[in-house]
């Protein structure tokens, strides 16, 4: 709620310059693009009145279109048709910061789910892949570059299927299983390169670059990924899985797809082939309907798994999501406060115990930049994706070189604090993926 008024005040400000601008200068338009284009195109143009070109997060292409008709005819143009093939693997990314060792690789776009509180099906789309072939050559392009780390992106970025590059390659399909205990609204899809076989080939193009990806979905964790993940280095081994409540009730309404054993059970596989995963989640309290018995299961999930990091929401109804048709958004606004800060409380406690694991190990750091709070220190992310603080000191390189710490060096760092955010560290070296990992692959 406060992110959309501050999008409505900017909009409000944008059209009263819009009324002062001198004829001199030519029209100013006011254009709104993606998402939230799409979702609120109704009062956009009927209520508000301020905007002139509205495009959806698949209009891209048209917006030179859609600029000359709303200056040609002095009227609002609009197009937020959603596409059932756009992946945009014709547009290559411009990095914000060329100085940055991390980049994001976009490999699909939209979501097949349904979960009842998400608003992404309808602003977004059907899920459609791009071409394995032009992700990888992204990340080629990127590793040219100098560029350390790379994060594959998708709003299910697990469910992968690349159908252009091997439409027929079906008996690949069928020995690619969702993890056991997990559903789906939708008929099992076959055929294509799915996201076990587009991890190896990320991989192997770029073993001296990290490799990480987000937001996947539990139900898309197979032995198949999983092992990948085991089998090669410099993808990270941390995971996020988004859990959203710890109670079967809720979860049916959220409509997941999975119970909290299948959850625990899914975890306990994993933690099997990948021993000190790092995890993630996600989680909502305050959905439509939660019992306070209900959210205490929430509880004690977090309690069980102990994740390294979460990020924590109270509900928030969306307009024309499954929720907003059939439930009431019922738990009262204090109670929701109050549940979060028990969630907050929960995972903090949990983390700190959990972080301790690393005071005394070696970890290998991608310097990022320098710490916010000093000069003199940098920081940068272990393996597991937590930050890690290290002092600026001299060290050794792999050519034998004694220099300052850069950032994008990869560091071994011995750890020598930690709290439920942060790890603090000794640097011991500059090193590289494959020195670092030289003993245990």
């Amino acid at each position: 709620m406060v992110q959309n008024k501050k999008i409505w005040n900017r909009l409000k400000h944008l059209h009263a310059m819009k009324e002062r601008r001198s004829p001199r200068l030519g029209p100013l338009q006011i254009t709104v693009l993606g998402c939230m284009a799409e979702r609120l195109k109704e009062r956009l143009l009927e209520r508000e009145r301020c905007v002139d070109v509205i495009a959806g997060p698949d209009s891209y292409k048209d917006l030179p279109r859609l600029l000359a008709v709303s200056r040609h005819y002095q009227q609002s143009a609009i197009n937020v048709l959603l596409s059932l093939d756009e992946t945009y693997a014709d547009v290559m990314p411009v990095r914000l910061n060329a100085e940055s060792p991390t980049a994001f690789v976009s490999i699909m776009r939209g979501c097949d789910n349904m979960c009842s509180y998400c608003i992404v099906p309808f602003t977004r789309g059907r899920e459609r892949s791009r071409p394995i072939d032009s992700i990888v050559q992204e990340v080629q392009a990127l590793r040219d570059s100098g560029v350390k780390e790379v994060t594959l992106l998708g709003q299910n970025v697990n469910s992968y299927r690349d159908i252009i590059t091997n439409a027929d390659n079906k008996q690949e399909i069928a020995n690619s299983k969702m993890a056991p205990g997990f559903s789906t609204v939708y008929k099992p899809k076959i055929g294509g390169m799915r996201f076990d076989e587009l991890l190896r080939q990320v991989a192997e193009t770029a073993p001296e670059m990290r490799i990480r990806f987000t937001s996947p979905h539990p139900k898309d964790f197979s032995e198949d990924v999983l092992r990948v993940i085991r089998d090669y280095p410099n993808v990270c081994k941390n995971l996020h899985l988004p859990a959203q409540s710890g109670n079967d009730a809720v979860l049916d309404r959220m409509r997941r797809g999975y119970t909290r054993d299948a959850y625990l059970k899914l975890v306990d596989t994993i933690r099997t082939i990948l021993p000190n995963v790092g995890l993630s989640s996600d989680f909502i309290c305050g959905f439509c309907g939660e019992t306070e018995d209900e959210f205490k299961d929430t509880l004690t999930l977090m309690k069980l798994v102990r994740y390294n990091v979460a990020f924590l929401f109270a509900y928030s109804m969306r307009e024309r999501t499954t929720a907003h048709r059939r439930y009431k958004d019922d738990v009262p606004a204090t109670v929701k406060t109050e549940r979060l800060q028990q969630m907050v409380q929960v995972f903090r406690q949990e983390a700190t115990e959990l972080h301790k694991f690393f005071v005394g190990r070696e970890e290998l750091i991608l310097i990022e930049g320098k710490s916010k709070r000093s000069d003199q220190c940098w920081f940068g992310r272990n393996d597991a994706n937590i930050k890690v603080i290290v002092p600026n000191v001299m060290l050794t390189d792999d050519k034998e070189i004694n220099r300052e710490i850069s950032m994008g060096d990869f560091v071994v760092a011995k750890i020598t604090d930690s709290n439920s955010q942060v790890l603090k560290g000794t640097p011991l070296s500059i090193s590289s993926i494959a020195q670092f990992y030289s003993k245990s692959y």
